[in-house]
């Protein structure tokens, strides 16, 4: 028996788990103008980590505002478009196709402006992060 066989077992997975481009599976997410399409990863890894599309059919008309995630990361990849960031430590980038970004946990940050459509990989560590929204940095500054 393989390495891999045994810790299937002892983890009780039963097989793969399978998104299909046919048959979506769209989610409820943070925001209403986005759409999600949820991969399955949250379910199969029990929550360990999760994974979804993000599309966006009319671009950003106004910044997201500052906020974070409670969670241990979060992954973006590009697949199309572009997405503008700015965080709490003045980094201000843009994130183009092809192009990918860790955002640590914790990290406070604002979307100020997207393409008129994108598409995103985005992966979350845990599945579920919890989003806090509003902010002041602890210098009184709004953000």
């Amino acid at each position: 028996m393989t390495q891999a066989v045994a810790e299937a077992k002892v983890t009780g997975i039963e097989g793969p788990t399978v998104s299909r481009k046919s048959t979506p599976e769209y989610i409820t997410g943070r925001r209403a103008y986005f759409k999600y399409r949820e991969l399955g990863v949250g379910d199969a890894s029990g929550g360990k980590f999760g994974v979804q599309v993000m599309t966006a059919e009319k671009g950003l008309s106004e910044p997201t505002g500052w906020h974070y995630h409670v969670c241990e990361g979060q992954f973006i990849f590009m697949l199309s478009g572009w997405v503008d960031l700015v965080f709490e430590n003045g980094d201000e980038i843009r994130i183009g196709e092809g192009d990918s970004a860790y955002i640590p946990g914790g990290l406070r940050h604002n979307e100020t402006a997207t393409s008129d459509t994108f598409e995103l990989i985005e992966v979350s560590v845990p599945a579920d992060p919890v989003s806090y929204t509003h902010l002041t940095l602890p210098t009184n500054r709004e953000v």
